[in-house]
């Protein structure tokens, strides 16, 4: 009797640990200099989010719910801040601003939605709104 209860909890253990990286979100963080910050959540499965900011001041934020979202913000330069907002499945969005004081908000709603970025030079503003499914869209800015 005891030999069937730890066969059943150790297949049970088994069963649970490998279940568990099929529905788990991944973060990637990679931070240099002074000030900067990365936050947001992540509600759903297999949501995956990565920041790589250099300079001072940055900060990247994403918010995903849903499954098999993507977003991605990397940041070069001084008081930049990016924010990715993702409601639905296999979205991807993506922020890359060189340079000082940029803004770029990307906000999509629905499934299979594609937003790109990059700003470079001083002071550019962007804001990308995507609702439904199937949705592509790319900005580049070269502000002074």
């Amino acid at each position: 009797m005891i030999r069937k209860l730890i066969i059943t909890a150790l297949t049970v253990s088994v069963i649970a640990a490998s279940a568990t990286p099929s529905m788990a979100n991944d973060i990637y963080i990679d931070q240099f200099g002074f000030g900067n910050a990365v936050g947001g959540g992540q509600a759903g499965w297999n949501n995956k989010f990565g920041a790589k900011q250099t300079g001072w001041w940055n900060t990247a934020i994403s918010q995903q719910n849903g499954g098999n979202n993507t977003s991605a913000i990397g940041q070069q330069g001084n008081n930049n801040y990016g924010d990715v907002w993702q409601n639905g499945w296999n979205n991807a969005g993506g922020v890359g601003q060189f340079g000082d004081n940029h803004n770029a908000i990307l906000t999509q709603d629905g499934n299979g939605n594609i937003a790109a970025g990059v700003q470079v030079g001083n002071g550019c503003n962007a804001n990308v709104v995507q609702h439904g499914s199937g949705n592509v869209s790319a900005f580049v800015q070269a502000c002074p």
